[in-house]
């Protein structure tokens, strides 16, 4: 069992929560103006990173919030977590935090 801090409830089972992609994707300032290759490359495109990856998480079965996320994928070890608008931390303020 691995336990996910939740920034609003604290630490939970992950069976609680669901991961929501990567974080941080700019939504297009126009979508009407993208093509369809465009639009495929926003939809379906994202970063594959080894390491440390910025992601979106939802606490569906406690607070239902969204909430980011820093987590190293070789690991799954959960380096920090912060709300939807917070300050995104370096890896070096990951370190310190200790999610």
């Amino acid at each position: 069992m691995m336990l996910i801090h939740c920034p609003y409830c604290g630490p939970r089972n992950e069976t609680e929560f669901h991961y929501g992609g990567q974080a941080h994707v700019p939504y297009p300032h126009d979508p009407e103006a993208l093509s369809d290759a465009e639009w495929a490359q926003f939809l379906f495109y994202r970063e594959n990173t080894k390491g440390l990856f910025r992601e979106r998480w939802v606490h569906s079965v406690g607070c239902r919030k969204w909430f980011n996320a820093l987590r190293d994928t070789v690991t799954y070890e959960f380096k920090a977590v912060y709300p939807i608008g917070a300050a995104i931390p370096t890896p070096e303020q990951a370190e310190g935090a200790g999610a």
